[in-house]
């Protein structure tokens, strides 16, 4: 029971991480990054129960905050880029510091 935990938070990072590497769009690659930080949080918790202690659930609330604020400021960055450039690709953000 603990290795398929372990395989698809695996799996769920490496599908992340693939779509950051990947991906010009900038909310498919805020989404990617929720993937990884999720497959991250599966293991902590898996880690945790199969240990026997709370600390990898603990360390997990941090991870989902942590989520949550990048996901808002993200998101926010993302509507002044569209407003300013009606795009989200990636390469349009060096033209934000003129």
């Amino acid at each position: 029971m603990f290795v398929e935990y372990m395989v698809v938070s695996a799996l769920l990072f490496a599908i992340g991480a693939t779509g950051v590497m990947i991906r010009r769009n900038f909310l498919i690659v805020l989404m990617s990054l929720e993937l990884m930080l999720n497959g991250a949080g599966i293991m902590l918790i898996t880690m945790s129960y199969y240990l026997g202690d709370v600390s990898g659930q603990i360390m997990f609330i941090f991870v989902a905050a942590i989520a949550a604020s990048e996901t808002a400021v993200g998101l926010a960055i993302a509507i002044m880029m569209y407003k300013k450039k009606r795009s989200l690709d990636i390469n349009d953000f060096s033209a934000l510091r003129k």
